[in-house]
């Protein structure tokens, strides 16, 4: 197991990935630690004794925890944090959250717009929801340092599986945060991103790209179930990820029964005639 030690990205923002590196996680769940006498932690990530530990012990004045979602690589690390330190966890849940995950002990909701401030720095909060239903982004405004979660991440795509996964309000939150005052990406898996934007769009033009591809695939293969379809689609994926890429092609497949452009019947998925 790799030694886990904070790395100082800023003046004000520290890093420690958590070691849970795996297929779904790649080098490990980023954990931030945001400010020096107010301190947040961000995404405390999974289960883990000694990363819990290395966070703990890395300032004495952690005040607060933010959570971007519920998913056990990210949030599980809250509630340990908080046996230790007795502080307060935020983020947001929903109905379909709260099925799927582990619960956790909120003080309180976040919503869109609502705003963390301390003598040190402000944070904003974006709701996106896409990857999750509760899932959040957290701007860092004066860095103009955006943290994705598992919104955005680095040198891969982000798994949408329904039914708390939602292709079209990921599309859509994508979109959203074109919108805000953005510099760089800290996201929850992988380095820092200079390109926000440039990345932002190439990962919508990815996304509809492999639709279209759904579309193609559908008219080649005709009335077709989903397993047959999935290696048609993902024919350019190593077959070990399709299982995997399975939970985003459904994602697909129900945003385009949503625009009316596909019908399932038994089992069978056919392009709307």
């Amino acid at each position: 197991m790799k030694t886990e030690v904070p790395i100082q990205i800023n003046q004000i923002v520290r890093r420690i990935t958590a070691s849970n590196s795996s297929l779904f996680t790649g080098p490990g769940t980023n954990t931030y630690l945001i400010g020096n006498d107010d301190v947040s932690i961000i995404d405390p990530g999974p289960q883990l004794n000694e990363h819990t530990k290395v966070i703990r012990e890395s300032s004495t004045h952690i005040k607060r925890i933010l959570l971007t979602h519920t998913h056990p690589d990210h949030s599980p690390g809250a509630n340990l944090l908080q046996e230790h330190l007795d502080i307060p966890i935020f983020g947001l849940a929903t109905d379909s959250s709260i099925k799927k995950d582990s619960i956790v002990n909120f003080e309180s909701y976040l919503l869109d717009g609502d705003l963390i401030r301390t003598n040190e720095y402000t944070i904003e909060v974006i709701e996106t929801p896409g990857h999750a239903s509760n899932h959040l982004c957290f701007l860092l405004r004066d860095e103009r340092m955006l943290f994705t979660g598992d919104h955005i991440m680095e040198g891969s795509t982000v798994v949408i599986a329904p039914p708390d996964g939602n292709m079209s309000d990921y599309l859509s939150s994508l979109k959203k945060i074109k919108n805000y005052n953005v510099g760089q990406i800290a996201p929850g898996h992988g380095e820092i991103i200079d390109n926000p934007f440039e990345t932002i769009d190439w990962t919508i033009e990815h996304r509809l790209r492999r639709e279209e591809k759904v579309i193609k695939s559908i008219k080649k293969l005709g009335s077709c179930n989903i397993q047959k379809l999935l290696k048609e689609v993902y024919s350019d994926v190593d077959p070990i990820l399709h299982p995997i890429a399975e939970f985003s092609l459904i994602a697909h497949l129900d945003r385009l029964e949503e625009l009316g452009d596909i019908t399932t019947d038994d089992h069978k998925i056919s392009l709307k005639k």
